[in-house]
């Protein structure tokens, strides 16, 4: 199996483990969880948790069991990217070492 292979079967693996997560029965947090689905469920590269997995494979045969770790770690990165793009937050004067002009 050549590389491209193997990085579309792990990306595979985390969106099938992501989806397992995201919750979609009728609740008052709809919205949000509906948001946060939009944002999760994307064409994400995925490499940390392909990183994770992939070194865990390397030292057990059983690396099933890093799925829910590796999924976390995708979640905890995509939650940054929105937390990071939130106006409160990122209301810096001074942005990426550029200065921000209105």
């Amino acid at each position: 199996m050549n590389f491209k292979e193997e990085l579309g079967k792990y990306v595979d693996i985390v969106n099938n483990e992501l989806e397992k997560y995201v919750r979609r029965e009728e609740c008052p947090e709809k919205k949000l969880n509906s948001s946060m689905e939009y944002s999760l469920i994307s064409s994400a590269k995925r490499l940390r948790p392909i990183l994770m997995i992939s070194t865990y494979k390397l030292f057990k045969s059983d690396y099933e069991e890093v799925f829910p770790f590796a999924v976390a770690m995708e979640m905890i990165h995509n939650f940054s990217l929105i937390h990071d793009d939130l106006p409160a937050i990122d209301n810096d004067d001074l942005r990426h070492r550029k200065a921000n002009k209105p």
